[in-house]
């Protein structure tokens, strides 16, 4: 019989290398278990095909997570040319197959650069999105007709980085055409949909087999744990564990930061505003004089410092007499 997990208050960004075959949802979850997390959240789905950063934020973590969701990211995929399926990857049902015509360099970079940059992209049918609060995937596996509008995206980089006569190694006896591309994009953007979209303009038609997830902001370099690294260390302990973790710091560099002194941290932590002025204006991390974040906070139009969403021990700060922000 397995053992109940039992489950601790944990705070700290594990940077999970997602394996093949498992939803995201799928990887939080064994994640959380072995660490024992009571609370945890991910920054953002990856295909059961995909693999690579799913950063899993545990506890007070969560509160930073819609910022990491919507972080640029970086993809290294295989696209297969003349080959269209239901789901635009290797895992649904082959709609159409056509011949792949003639193509060359100046052909492909340019099918790329229309591409590029604020796009319209219609999102797949087979997609979490929702339509009156159910996932599409959903509406789509009971046969039911779906459409989704095009929404506009960036895409920071489409990139031709080997096509199939590189890849002999992948490729079997048969040799379908591939190519190895490498976006950059901002949130929301699918890359099944751009390998779709380009193997149309291809004449072709397309669909992702490899997706690769590399990094995401602000975790450029990132050292990525394995399902089976981190069953390893469990086996000596959570400690052991423990030490994969980045503090929430590592995760809040991309907003500008704003330091407050003690006083001022305890009225935030008792939801009150301080009136500064602070700047830059609009969202902003917290920290303070020792450089421990305390939350996210909005500093409007006139200055003015509001608490947004503060860490428990933000809020745990020992009540005092009002005194000017």
């Amino acid at each position: 019989m397995r053992n109940k997990t039992r489950f601790r208050e944990l705070d700290g960004i594990l940077l999970l290398d997602k394996p093949q075959g498992l939803s995201s949802n799928q990887a939080l979850q064994r994640v959380r278990h072995l660490f024992g997390a009571r609370k945890a959240g991910h920054t953002g789905s990856l295909d059961p095909l995909a693999t690579g950063l799913l950063p899993i934020c545990f506890g007070e973590a969560t509160k930073i997570a819609g910022g990491l969701l919507g972080a640029r990211k970086a993809y290294d995929t295989v696209a297969r040319l003349g080959v269209v399926t239901d789901t635009d990857d290797a895992e649904g049902q082959v709609l159409r197959e056509r011949p792949v015509p003639p193509l060359d360099i100046p052909t492909l970079d340019a099918a790329l650069s229309a591409l590029t940059g604020r796009i319209l992209q219609r999102p797949p049918i087979y997609s979490a999105l929702k339509q009156g609060g159910e996932p599409l995937y959903a509406k789509a596996r009971r046969g039911e007709a779906v459409h989704v509008e095009p929404r506009e995206v960036d895409v920071h980089a489409f990139e031709l980085r080997a096509t199939d006569d590189l890849l002999d190694q992948l490729l079997g006896s048969e040799k379908p055409r591939l190519l190895r591309l490498h976006v950059e994009c901002g949130s929301g953007t699918y890359v099944r949909s751009l390998v779709r979209d380009l193997g149309e303009s291809l004449g072709c038609g397309a669909h992702v087999t490899v997706l690769r997830r590399l990094w995401v902001d602000p975790f450029r370099d990132p050292r990525m744990w394995t399902l089976q690294e981190l069953e390893a260390l469990a086996a000596r302990g959570r400690h052991s564990l423990d030490a994969c973790l980045l503090p929430l710091e590592q995760g809040m560099v991309a907003w500008a930061a704003v330091e407050v002194s003690d006083p001022q941290a305890r009225r935030l932590g008792h939801g009150q505003d301080l009136t500064g002025p602070f700047e830059p204006e609009g969202e902003v991390a917290i920290l303070d004089r020792s450089g421990r974040a305390l939350g996210l906070g909005l500093v409007d139009g006139q200055g003015r410092l509001h608490p947004r969403r503060l860490f428990s021990w933000a809020c745990a700060q020992p009540a005092m007499a009002p005194s000017p922000g």
